[in-house]
């Protein structure tokens, strides 16, 4: 039997750290637009901890994957990279429920980080159905719905 018949084998998977890296940016750029506050780079440098010349180089690079639209006066955010960066904050907000209600053990940011950018919608829409769709994380913050969620 050759390796690729035995489907019992385990796989591994090795993502892109740039990949992660796109998904963080939008990750913040969503959150500060969330609490309705205007995007600068200066808001987006102090979140993720980087230095503005840093932000400026990433917009650039987003703004040509028309994620994002960047002038020196303005950050804006298209509808793709709004759906990604939704979802990145949806997936944090299910893990830290998974966490702290369903496993009872800390929330560990670093590893929300490490799990979020991995996730699959089938796995984000099954992980909100096992949790009863919650609305809110453990730091109160509003989890975005998905397509598993009941409106009422």
């Amino acid at each position: 039997m050759t390796r690729e018949e035995d489907s019992s084998e385990e796989k591994l998977y090795v993502g892109t750290a740039e990949s992660e890296h796109v998904e963080m940016y939008l990750k913040a750029i969503w959150y500060i637009a969330e609490r309705e506050e205007e995007v600068r780079v200066s808001s987006i440098a102090k979140l993720l901890n980087v230095r503005q010349p840093s932000v400026i180089q990433m917009l650039k690079k987003l703004a040509g994957l028309n994620l994002v639209k960047y002038t020196s006066q303005e950050v804006g955010i298209t509808p793709e990279g709004e759906r990604v960066g939704k979802q990145m904050i949806r997936n944090t907000r299910l893990l830290e429920v998974l966490m702290n209600d369903a496993l009872k053990i800390e929330v560990d940011e670093e590893m929300v980080c490490g799990i979020e950018h991995h996730m699959k919608d089938i796995f984000t829409e099954a992980l909100c159905t096992l949790l009863n769709h919650p609305r809110q994380c453990p730091h109160g913050h509003s989890i975005p719905r998905g397509r598993c969620c009941p409106y009422d």
